[in-house]
């Protein structure tokens, strides 16, 4: 058995669980569905990113001849470092979340 321990207060959400009862409940097999399918969801984006990123990678380390304006790369640099920090942030609260589904 596995009991989830999430704090509303570690991920800065404790405002929208306000009224809600501390009680443990038991999930049904239908909402653990529900829950599955939506991180094969985020699994299956995770996948068609990494093939975006391939192909980029694969066109940057090309012969191919690219021209760009300072602004576009610049512009480039930007939206690369924005993907890294969701990234980031995406597995750290991955991280966070393992560890508060625990086996009892």
């Amino acid at each position: 058995m596995y009991e989830i321990i999430a704090n509303p207060e570690d991920y800065q959400i404790d405002r929208l669980i306000n009224g809600t009862d501390d009680a443990n409940i038991e999930l049904t097999k239908q909402e653990r569905n529900k829950w599955a399918g939506e991180i094969v969801n985020f699994s299956e984006k995770l996948t068609e990113f990494a093939k975006k990123s391939g192909e980029l990678a694969r066109l940057l380390q090309s012969d191919e001849k690219i021209s760009a304006t300072p602004a576009s790369l610049k512009t480039l640099k930007i939206q690369l470092f924005a993907i890294n920090d969701a990234l980031n942030s995406a597995l750290d609260i991955a991280d966070k979340l393992e560890s508060d589904i625990i086996q009892k």
